[in-house]
């Protein structure tokens, strides 16, 4: 541990010298870090309190009035530097984010992959930030738009991706030309401690130490002095939907701009020609990956009645081989819910559904012989479409199997919740498949055929709509939200028209 943290600048012995920030803290009270593995400390560290938080808007702000002035493609070639700094620290950073968070080494290192993959992306966007030409209706006029950066832009991260989620907004933010300003979450903050140190040095290597600010501290505090801060023009937040909407109606409040990116409660569909294969294995991940603790995690299936029996047995089978312990051992494939909380909301879902007349076929307790009461086993529950719990989001490894007589009604119930982030369909008809795609379809932001819900690639634009946020991040046209819209007009004539045609004389 001593070595691994030595390797990320994050040497014991340093870490309550520095703190959250490179100021010290007012706050004595430490945030103590340990691992859900085995309850084992890993560190402490020192919080921000007014304080630093302001000194770190401050130098964000003043950071920016720099790094707006710098061309986009210098921009990004300072993002290239970072990504070939977090190449570096790949297997370090993943090993942190699996022993602070519980991940299995994989998902920690493929992580670290992501916030490398979306800096190359910022990277090649940085030559790419695009407006329009328009022709003028008026003579000698020319009309085009331009996008300039926004200013300090702040992001509130949760603890089931404490790095890529802020690489997300931070590399393309940076090649936008924004700083930033990023409260994560104290669960995970030792992860966030680690990739701010290896990005801000490169920022700073390059005449930028402001360009990454940090603050960590008490989390709902601290976010809603970020949403109610006027020096922050957007409020990028990934949360529950409870705190995402706390977070809407303040900085709405001040006429800012909000990024939400919420819950999620996915549905596979899967029809009865579709590979079920397929659909087990997919299903299986989506629904165990990071012990369900994604908001792109799999929490129902919506099947249909000849196939069904089938398909719960294949995948009752698959979840008696899911080796669940260590992540750091190979051959893991679940590790530990995040701490007690979790836990507790886990048993709880379970006995809802209990109690609601749902069948557990598998699961649905805690595991036995493992090194804290944090390992679950991943559950399987037969469910009536009217089950009320499964309106409801469970950060945890429950599944639902929900028996439908066709596509329309599938569709029906894979709208009928309250969030809309990702979904699925497996089938082989072109037209099921179009249909699951039409605006009829699914109404969520992701919406996938023969893969699973849970997952993102760089390149799409990841979120989701009703009470995931609406927000849109990662790829595609997202850098738009980190930049203002400007339309210009020039007359190069010695003539004043005006437009529509209209005289002033």
């Amino acid at each position: 541990m001593r070595e691994l943290l030595a390797s990320l600048s994050l040497a014991p012995q340093n870490i309550g010298a520095f703190g959250a920030v490179p100021y010290p803290s007012t706050d004595p009270a430490s945030i103590v870090v340990r691992s859900p593995i085995d309850g084992q400390e890993l560190a402490q560290i020192t919080p921000a309190g007014d304080a630093e938080y302001n000194q770190v808007v401050h130098d964000a702000q003043q950071t920016f009035e720099k790094w707006r002035y710098v061309p986009a493609p210098r921009r990004g070639d300072v993002v290239r530097q970072i990504a070939n700094a977090l190449r570096q620290k790949k297997q370090a950073l993943g090993r942190l984010i699996s022993l602070e968070i519980g991940k299995i080494i994989a998902e920690g290192e493929g992580e670290v992959q992501e916030a490398i993959d979306i800096a190359d992306f910022a990277v090649g966007l940085s030559r790419q930030l695009y407006g329009l030409s328009m022709h003028s209706e008026r003579p000698a006029h020319r009309m085009y738009e331009q996008w300039h950066p926004l200013g300090a832009v702040g992001v509130i991260s949760a603890f089931n991706f404490p790095v890529a989620v802020w690489a997300w907004n931070a590399m393309i933010a940076a090649v936008c030309g924004d700083t930033l300003v990023w409260k994560p979450a104290q669960i995970g903050s030792l992860c966030a401690l680690a990739t701010h140190k290896i990005c801000s040095q490169i920022a700073a290597d390059n005449g930028f130490p402001g360009l990454f600010g940090l603050v960590i501290g008490d989390g709902a505090l601290l976010g809603q002095n970020m949403a109610a801060d006027k020096r922050l023009p957007l409020i990028s937040a990934t949360a529950s939907c409870s705190v995402g909407r706390s977070v809407a109606e303040q900085v709405a409040r001040r006429f800012g701009r909000s990024l939400l990116e919420l819950g999620g409660n996915n549905a596979v569909i899967v029809l009865k020609d579709a590979d079920l294969d397929m659909a087990v294995r997919s299903t299986l991940f989506g629904a165990v990956g990071t012990a369900g603790q994604r908001c792109t995690s799999t929490r129902r299936v919506l099947i249909e009645r000849e196939i069904e029996a089938d398909f719960v047995t294949r995948l009752s089978a698959a979840y008696k081989q899911v080796r669940i312990g260590n992540p750091l051992e190979k051959g893991t494939l679940m590790g530990p819910l995040i701490n007690e909380r979790a836990v507790a909301a886990y048993l709880e879902a379970v006995a809802k559904a209990k109690a609601q007349g749902a069948e557990i076929i598998y699961g649905g307790e805690i595991a036995k012989n493992m090194a804290s009461d944090l390992y679950v086993l991943p559950t399987i529950i037969r469910a009536a479409h009217d089950l009320p719990i499964m309106q409801e989001e469970t950060f945890a490894p429950i599944l639902y199997v929900v028996v439908v007589k066709d596509l329309d009604e599938a569709l029906a119930l894979n709208n009928d919740v309250a969030q809309g982030l990702s979904s699925a369909i497996f089938t082989s008809s072109l037209q099921s498949a179009e249909k699951f795609l039409s605006a009829a379809g699914s109404d969520c932001g992701i919406a996938n055929v023969n893969l699973g819900t849970s997952g993102a690639e760089i390149g799409g634009a990841f979120g989701g709509e009703k009470e995931t946020g609406g927000g849109r991040e990662s790829g595609s046209d997202c850098w738009k939200q980190y930049m203002r819209r400007q339309t210009n007009t020039i007359n190069w004539s010695n003539e004043l028209p005006l437009a529509q045609g209209i005289a002033f004389e």
